[in-house]
Formats: structure tokens, sequence, C-alpha cells
């Protein structure tokens, strides 16, 4: 299954189970009772949390793709160079060691996008999910400020 399957999947079941917590707190107000009606109520806060995260979640990813497609455009999306093991996973030395590349890249030019979306991809690449989110995050910020090495000058 593919990511994007699997998001969609998922999705899917967070608009069911938030349709059936919907109706669940529907039933619950409806039998007049202080504590139906109290529980009712925090039913239907759950499905706008998890509807929140939804919508977070896909502005985030559309935005890193428009980043990639941009960067793509521009010839520069970072080359796939680290090598791998006999069943196809990432030599964790390898890397590290483009890990390590991406960050000096970053910290020489910290208001230029494209070194963040490289340090994400490095991010993920070493399995460090929640930096490589922050990076894009960060990437997504530069991007969205206008943010470029000539901007600087």
């Amino acid at each position: 299954m593919t990511s994007r399957t699997g998001f969609f999947v998922l999705s899917g079941v967070l608009l069911l189970v938030s349709l059936v917590c919907v109706g669940e707190g529907i039933q619950l107000v409806a039998t007049g009772k202080p504590l139906g009606i109290g529980i009712g109520l925090c039913a239907f806060v759950i499905p706008v949390i998890g509807v929140w995260f939804l919508v977070q979640t896909v502005r985030f990813g559309r935005a890193g793709e428009r980043l990639g497609r941009e960067l793509e455009a521009e010839g520069g999306l970072p080359v796939d160079e680290l090598k791998r093991t006999a069943g196809g996973r990432i030599d964790r030395a390898s890397a590290d060691a483009v890990f390590a590349r991406r960050k000096a890249e970053a910290e020489a030019g910290p208001t230029d996008w494209r070194n963040f979306f490289r340090l994400a991809v490095a991010y993920a690449d070493a399995g460090d999910v929640p930096r490589a989110r922050k990076a894009m995050q960060h990437a997504i910020k530069l991007h969205d400020r206008g943010a470029s090495p000539a901007a600087v000058d």
C-alpha cells in the first residue's frame, strides 16, 4: 500500500468514526440527562479535532508537494546518492554523511527554503521523521515569505 493510498483509507476511516461519534453524541444529548448531555457534547468535540488534524495534514502535504515541484522545475531536487543494503534498505552511515552535508548547507544558507527542503529529505532518509517534518515546515514558511538568497541581498 502506498502512502497516498494509506492516507485516503485512514482519512475515510476518520470520517466514518466522526459520523459515528456525532450520531452517538446526538443520541446521548437526546436522553435529556445531564451526564448524557455532557458526554454527548464531548462526542461532538472529538470529530472536530480529528478533522482539524486531517486538514492540517492535507495542507502540509500539498505545500510540501508544491515546493518539491518547484524545486524539480529548477533542477534542484536532491539526488538519491544513498548506498543501500542488499535488501534495499538505506545504509545508515551513508544517510548520516548526506545528512551532515545537508545540515551544513542549511546552516550556511538559513534563509533559503531549498536548503531546508533538502535537509528535510535527509532527515527522512536518516529515519528522523519528526525533525524532517519540522525542517519541511520551516522550508514552507521561508518559501511563503519569499525568502531566498537573492531576497536577502
